[in-house]
C-alpha cells in the first residue's frame, strides 16, 4: 500500500480587543504533487464537538444521468438519507461498507423510507445494474465538517479547544481510515491548516 501521510501547519493570528471563544478555521488541502485538492472531507473531532453533533435534515443523495450526485457526501450520525431516483431508468443502490451495509433493491423514483446513518466511518455506494455507479457517504461524529473545493475550506464558528483534524479523499485506498491529526484551535483566530494527501489514486 502506498504511505498516507499529513503534514500540518497552524498560524494563529492575534486579535484586536476582546476574544471571543471560537475561531475560523482554514485548510488549504493538496496532494502529494502539491496541487489544490477537491472533493476532500476535512472534519475536527472531540469528546465536545460528539455532544454537539444533530441529525442533518433534509439530506439526499441522488441518482441522475447514470451517476451519484453529489458524487461524494459528508452527513451527521443519525442522519436519514433519501435516495431520489431521477433517471428514466431504474437503479439498485446498495453498500457493503461495515460503517453501513443497505439495499435499495431496483426502484424508480423515491424510496418511502430513507436510509439511516447511524455510524461514524466511511460508505461506499454502488449500484447492482449499472456498475460504473460509485459514491461515497462520509458519516462523522461533528458538526464542524465540510468539502474541499479547489483546496480550499473554511470552518467558521469552531469553538476554542483540543481536536483531531481528520481528512478523507475517496482517492485514499478503499477502506482507508481518514487520517489523523492534532489540531488547538485558540479563543480567538483565525487558524490556518495545511493538509497533504498523498498515496491517492489518479
Amino acid at each position: 500500500m502506498k504511505s498516507v501521510w499529513i503534514s500540518l501547519g497552524a498560524f494563529v493570528a492575534a486579535s484586536v480587543g476582546t476574544g471571543c471563544l471560537a475561531a475560523s478555521v482554514q485548510f488549504d488541502v493538496r496532494d502529494e504533487a502539491g496541487k489544490p485538492l477537491s472533493d476532500a472531507v476535512v472534519f475536527l473531532e472531540s469528546p465536545e464537538a460528539a455532544k454537539a453533533v444533530k441529525p442533518l435534515q433534509g439530506a439526499e443523495m441522488a441518482q441522475q444521468g447514470k451517476e451519484f450526485v453529489p458524487r461524494v457526501l459528508v452527513v451527521t450520525k443519525g442522519t436519514e438519507l433519501a435516495f431520489p431516483n431521477r433517471d428514466k431508468v431504474r437503479h439498485h443502490v446498495y453498500s457493503f461498507s461495515p460503517a453501513k451495509k443497505f439495499e435499495l433493491k431496483l426502484y424508480a423514483g423515491t424510496p418511502a423510507n430513507p436510509v439511516l446513518f447511524d455510524q461514524p466511518g466511511v460508505v461506499l455506494l454502488g449500484c447492482n445494474i449499472h456498475d460504473s455507479m460509485v459514491g461515497w457517504v462520509l458519516v462523522v461524529n461533528t458538526p464542524y465538517h465540510g468539502l474541499s473545493q479547489a483546496g480550499r475550506l473554511t470552518l467558521d464558528n469552531v469553538p476554542a479547544g483540543n481536536y483531531r483534524l481528520r481528512s478523507w479523499h475517496p482517492g485514499l485506498p478503499v477502506g482507508a481510515a481518514a487520517l489523523d491529526q492534532a489540531l488547538v484551535v485558540p479563543a480567538s483566530g483565525p487558524v490556518t491548516a495545511s493538509v497533504r494527501m498523498t498515496g491517492l489514486a489518479p
